[in-house]
């Protein structure tokens, strides 16, 4: 069996200097101004290098549908778990009365 070489602190820390995380390089839109990250589309406009790539208003539109009909289902739910409490609320006071 053969002897390993021992690692020194000064040797570890050399080869895990490159391991540091770097903050994220933040360049700002040409069409609206908003910063956004560099490389990807702004996702303020949905434009990339000046072309738009993503319909920014098409996705809003879809944003507000899909939450109104959350909200739709939340108030059916309420109204439903109200109705189905009423019930049981009945039920117990027409089987106490026996």
């Amino acid at each position: 069996m053969t002897v390993r070489m021992r690692h020194t602190r000064s040797h570890t820390a050399n080869r895990r200097s490159h391991h540091s995380l770097k903050e994220p390089r933040i360049s700002l839109c040409m069409d609206c101004k908003a910063p956004h990250k560099r490389h990807n589309v702004c996702l303020s406009c949905g434009r990339y290098k000046g072309r738009v790539v993503i319909d920014m208003a098409v996705k809003l539109e879809k944003k507000q549908a899909k939450a109104k009909a959350k909200k739709e289902a939340m108030s059916e739910e309420a109204t439903s778990d109200a109705e189905q409490t009423e019930d049981k609320i009945l039920n117990a006071e027409e089987l106490s009365k026996k």
